[in-house]
């Protein structure tokens, strides 16, 4: 791979990473911060799928939309499905929380299952791409 596509790919799974580390850090404060981990827990997926794209020289728009960022992933590498379960269902958490509103938090034992399908995807992302891609 060429050194500024994998320097590409790394710096969108850095990021990724970040937002990992971000919604264990939010999840682990007193009080937790519920709503800003779903927003990292989404990020971390986005920023996940948007490293691998960036791998295989596919373009894609601007947006928060996991499924469509997950179905074109899936269309580079089909084994890619198991770890897209549930993705798409992190979509919201791009905006679900970030303005005041009557939206309903989830509880924490949902919001842990929430991260563990973040970090499930940035995994597998991260086995799929050569070392030099890894940050």
């Amino acid at each position: 791979m060429q050194p500024d596509k994998a320097a590409g790919v790394r710096g969108w799974l850095s990021k990724a990473a970040n937002d990992v580390r971000g919604a264990h850090i939010d999840l682990d404060a007193n009080p937790p911060l519920i709503e800003d981990a779903l927003f990292h827990c989404q990020q971390a997926a986005e920023k996940s799928l948007k490293a691998f794209l960036t791998s295989h020289d596919t373009p894609f728009k601007k947006t928060h939309d996991l499924d469509e960022l997950g179905r074109a992933c899936m269309e580079l590498d089909g084994s890619l499905s198991d770890s897209m379960q549930s993705v798409a269902a992190l979509t919201v958490f791009a905006w679900e929380f970030r303005y005041p509103g009557d939206s309903q938090v989830p509880s924490m034992q949902e919001v842990r299952e929430y991260l563990a399908i973040a970090q499930k995807l940035y995994t597998a992302i991260l086995a799929r791409l050569p070392h030099a891609c890894h940050p």
